[in-house]
């Protein structure tokens, strides 16, 4: 019982719900904004440097997780202000509101008549690569492989910091994340300037992104989806990607729901062969995708339940 309250009542269970109830603040001054002018600002600042680009990304991953972490340190413990501001940004860490809401939106575009260049307007909101061309069923797996990498990128890694270290480690790791986002691409303008970030957000990712892929499987027993075959094939898939975390998330949901993910995919005007993940000649269709959101949300709180638990379980030991 005891546990039960302390879960519901907790700082991370709240920050869920809001969430899920209101999304992405809009109308507020969101830290990710106020993260990437910083960033835009910072980039030409640590390009001038006389050091290699390299060690000037290192040197701005560092100061910026710390510039985070002690800003909304110090945000926690004003005086009268400080438990609105620890709520406001516990619940605006977390992306999985809006990550549904975006989904369903542009799912409701691919499937109604007449829409289809408004839908891929959408999905290329939601994606860095190209979706101007995309038919529908290329739209739609785009879709699946989106939500599922985001449910750990977006919801589980800042949940688990937030757990760890409440909010202003939250923001931390949302610094790193976010810096990976806008320079951890392998671009000549920033190929060595993000190494950094992009070296830096795998590491803190890596924990996060397994949770995720066993908390799925698990929640997807519940549902009775394709679990067993998940839990035994998704992580030789999961190997085969270029990133160590994104394809734990990605391969356990291809499985589960019998939707194939990867192939071929355009990036910054350049085609890529992605490798491919879940069974042959399986496209994901409307009813696999509504199921895959409900997957992702009762995922979701299954999480904030174990983290939740296993820190009262460590706090009571």
């Amino acid at each position: 019982m005891k546990f039960i309250v302390l879960t519901l009542f907790s700082l991370p269970f709240l920050a869920f719900v809001l969430d899920l109830l209101l999304g992405d603040p809009r109308r507020l001054p969101h830290p990710v904004r106020l993260i990437g002018r910083w960033l835009d600002w910072l980039e030409p600042t640590a390009k001038a440097l006389n050091l290699s680009q390299r060690v000037s990304g290192a040197f701005c991953v560092l100061s910026t997780a710390a510039l985070c972490y002690l800003a909304v340190q110090f945000l926690s413990e004003l005086k009268f202000f400080g438990l609105a501001m620890m709520f406001y940004l516990a619940y605006a860490g977390l992306a999985l509101g809006e990550l549904i809401d975006s989904a369903r939106d542009a799912l409701d575009l691919i499937e109604e008549d007449g829409r289809l260049d408004e839908a891929r307007v959408a999905v290329g909101m939601l994606v860095s690569r190209s979706t101007t061309d995309m038919e529908a069923d290329d739209l739609r797996k785009t879709l699946a492989e989106t939500v599922s990498e985001n449910f750990s990128d977006g919801f589980v890694a800042p949940m688990f910091y937030l757990v760890l270290g409440g909010p202003a480690l939250m923001w931390a790791y949302k610094a790193v994340s976010t810096m990976d986002s806008m320079w951890g691409y392998k671009t000549d303008r920033f190929r060595d300037l993000g190494w950094a970030a992009a070296r830096t957000d795998d590491l803190l990712a890596y924990i996060p992104a397994r949770i995720s892929a066993f908390v799925l499987i698990g929640v997807g027993a519940l549902l009775r989806l394709n679990w067993r075959e998940s839990l035994s094939r998704f992580r030789a898939d999961a190997a085969t990607m270029d990133s160590p975390n994104a394809g734990w998330p990605m391969s356990a949901c291809a499985w589960l729901m019998q939707g194939r993910m990867g192939g071929h995919a355009t990036y910054f005007g350049e085609p890529k062969l992605k490798p491919t993940l879940g069974p042959a000649g399986q496209l994901w269709s409307i009813e696999k995708l509504k199921k895959l959101f409900r997957l992702v949300v009762f995922s979701g709180f299954a999480v904030v339940v174990l983290l939740q638990g296993l820190k009262v379980a460590l706090t009571a030991w």
